[in-house]
């Protein structure tokens, strides 16, 4: 199963999160992996509402991926060189990278597409 991993900004956009997962090959993905401390933005909800299938990874657990990619915001909130990266590899079993993270146009949002081991 592919999943889009989801870095973002507050004050993103669902375009934003659009624009980034067009830029990762991910357009017409329903399936999304964000970190847990999202869960209550606002953004989430309108994705949730939009038809998203929306998986909050703990913190924690995104602290114990490595990344092929490295932000520096991201590595001292999250303790990850890439939400986005992280996210989805961490979203199911025996995860691979298809395509490391990619920001939207307005760099308010990031998303990196992962496989999975497991069936959809």
């Amino acid at each position: 199963m592919k999943i889009a991993g989801i870095g973002f900004r507050s004050g993103a956009t669902i375009g934003s999160v659009l624009d980034a997962m067009e830029r990762a090959g991910a357009t017409g993905l329903r399936r999304l992996a964000v970190p847990a401390a999202k869960r209550d933005d606002p953004l989430i909800s309108e994705l949730i509402a939009q038809g998203f299938e929306v998986t909050p990874i703990p913190c924690e657990t995104l602290a114990r991926i490595a990344t092929p990619t490295q932000s520096r915001i991201s590595l001292h909130v999250y303790g990850t060189g890439s939400v986005a990266e992280a996210c989805a590899l961490a979203a199911g079993a025996n995860s691979r990278l298809l395509v490391v993270r990619v920001v939207s146009a307005d760099r308010m949002a990031t998303a990196a597409l992962a496989e999975t081991g497991e069936n959809s």
